[in-house]
């Protein structure tokens, strides 16, 4: 059995017509009598009769029409009770994620308290992993292209990375013999590190920052040119972009949790909430 199937024979049979049924569902005309004919094919029984004026139920249509209202109008009460818990979910998440992600983040975890007031965010900003499986968070919302293996989540979008300098710094050094602002060691791991230590001698290196919201506002004061994160740099007007986004330095965005936490209801909404959001931010994952 096909419930979507019988669903389409329910709306006809209320209805009276294709059309009117197609309108209802929001499908087309085309599709509810393809569904149609597969139900009556599968069945093996004429279920209308066909006139200009509209469609009739035949004996077997009234009959199925008689054994499946019931049920239909359960399937409405149950998805009526389940959106009535969604709105009143209740309890705390908290939250980890990086302060690179926090421009883009919060205006999508603004829209969810507006939509689930009962549920209260704990946010807490560290650009490392904390400990799910000791439920230090129950969600963790960060870049990575290797997410630990014992989480579970989605990507929901990627960051890319470009050269940038301020259009006052471009004025000195209308040459491109840059010097450059790195991440300091304590980021040594992040692709745009390992960028710099193939390309830019030491020399050249004017100055390192232990956070990527400080090599951008380090960029944009005239210290040097970078390897930004569009998202960030991009926001900032004095900033020009030297060269099209590299796909080497490509970082993945997660939205994970602890296997245990998945399908906890406040859990999953959320999860699928942000899911939503940052995708239309960052684009496709």
């Amino acid at each position: 059995m096909d419930w979507d199937d019988y669903q389409y024979f329910l709306a006809v049979a209320g209805s009276g017509s294709v059309s009117a049924a197609a309108r209802r569902l929001g499908q087309s005309h085309s599709t509810v009598l393809r569904r149609l004919d597969k139900l009556e094919t599968a069945l093996d029984v004429r279920l209308f009769e066909r006139f200009q004026t509209g469609y009739v139920l035949t004996a077997s249509g009234e009959e199925l029409q008689a054994l499946l209202t019931p049920i239909g109008e359960g399937m409405q009460d149950i998805e009526r009770k389940l959106a009535g818990q969604d709105a009143a979910l209740q309890g705390t998440i908290r939250v980890t994620t990086t302060d690179t992600l926090m421009a883009v983040l919060l205006p999508v975890l603004a829209d969810f308290r507006a939509r689930y007031p009962g549920i209260q965010l704990q946010i807490t900003v560290n650009n490392s992993f904390l400990n799910l499986s000791k439920r230090d968070a129950d969600v963790a919302i960060r870049p990575s292209n290797m997410p630990p293996d014992n989480l579970v989540g989605r990507k929901a979008g990627t960051l890319r990375t470009a050269p940038y300098a301020s259009t006052a710094y471009l004025a000195q050094r209308p040459r491109g013999d840059h010097e450059w602002i790195a991440p300091d060691d304590s980021l040594a791991h992040l692709r745009q590190a390992r960028w710099l230590r193939e390309h830019v001698p030491a020399d050249k290196i004017a100055a390192s920052v232990d956070t990527l919201l400080g090599m951008a506002a380090a960029v944009e004061a005239g210290l040097g040119a970078g390897m930004l994160l569009c998202l960030l740099a991009d926001a900032r007007p004095g900033l020009v972009r030297l060269a099209d986004p590299d796909p080497a330095l490509d970082t993945d965005v997660w939205i994970l949790t602890h296997p245990d936490l998945r399908r906890v209801q406040r859990i999953r909404v959320f999860t699928a909430f942000v899911f939503d959001g940052l995708a239309a931010v960052l684009g496709p994952a």
